[in-house]
């Protein structure tokens, strides 16, 4: 939660303003020891919100597009045919200029991944840029990970990992990224990646969008790289489904903005 201290501290010294009082009176220690204290308050009550969100997250069923085996998509031998276009360069590694796009692309990379993966594309690409990122990236939390290839899907031990040692911004940069991904793939494919759906994971992509935009935009306030991230889910909110034909639809109408949204992250 380091950065948090920011946003904590900010707080502390308006709500130590608010207080009046003799503040004359008031040693410089004194002071200090009020602004830990309200800090120490602020801080808490984020983390416990946040804390909320992620295991709500959590509880959520992953896209059917991302899981394997019976409960993911199946594709015929006809169908793994026609490849993919749409899926990122694993050379995309190279563009990666801040850590926040460094964990944005290897989220990304990571979906992008299992897509290839189902269509019987050579996955090695991907493996060795997944590999590169998570060097660059150095974060011990990723150690938690029974396969860093399947980072796309993050949960509470990655939350729980990412929060001690300070990462937990870059936690809500990856899960969104994720999302994003994975509705950006499902767009190029509609008519056959929406029959793994029911209407219970259909409406957990809402559930999901809910979630992010709740802890991004509460984040964003003052994590100026949380920025892009809250600006490409907000245009979602058209994604309010509880149905496959509700999601089925709604996919449709909101290809363009999804397609503006992978951009913007990606870019």
């Amino acid at each position: 939660m380091k950065k948090l201290s920011i946003y904590a501290v900010a707080l502390a010294a308006m709500l130590f303003t608010a207080c009046g009082g003799n503040k004359s009176a008031q040693t410089a220690e004194e002071a200090q020891e009020v602004k830990s204290f309200e800090q120490e308050q602020i801080e808490e009550l984020v983390k416990v919100d946040l804390d909320s969100l992620a295991a709500a997250l959590g509880k959520l069923k992953k896209l059917p597009i991302v899981q394997k085996g019976e409960k993911g998509i199946q594709l015929s031998d006809q169908e793994k045919q026609v490849k993919p276009d749409y899926l990122l360069d694993p050379a995309v590694v190279e563009e990666a200029t801040t850590l926040a796009e460094q964990y944005r692309i290897l989220s990304a990379l990571s979906v992008d991944k299992q897509v290839a993966a189902l269509y019987g594309m050579p996955i090695e690409g991907y493996e060795n840029a997944i590999a590169k990122l998570i060097a660059d990236i150095n974060d011990p939390s990723l150690k938690v990970l029974d396969d860093v290839n399947t980072i796309h899907e993050t949960g509470e031990t990655l939350y729980a990992a990412m929060n001690e040692n300070g990462r937990i911004n870059y936690f809500w940069q990856m899960v969104s990224t994720s999302l994003i991904e994975e509705l950006y793939v499902m767009t190029q494919n509609t008519e056959k990646f929406i029959t793994a759906f029911d209407d219970e994971s259909a409406a957990n992509v809402t559930g999901r969008l809910v979630l992010l935009t709740d802890a991004v935009s509460r984040l964003a306030e003052y994590d100026i790289e949380l920025q892009p991230v809250a600006e490409a889910i907000q245009p979602l909110f058209i994604l309010n489904a509880i149905s496959v034909d509700q999601l089925k639809t709604q996919l449709a109408e909101a290809k363009e903005q999804i397609a503006e949204a992978r951009a913007l992250l990606l870019k």
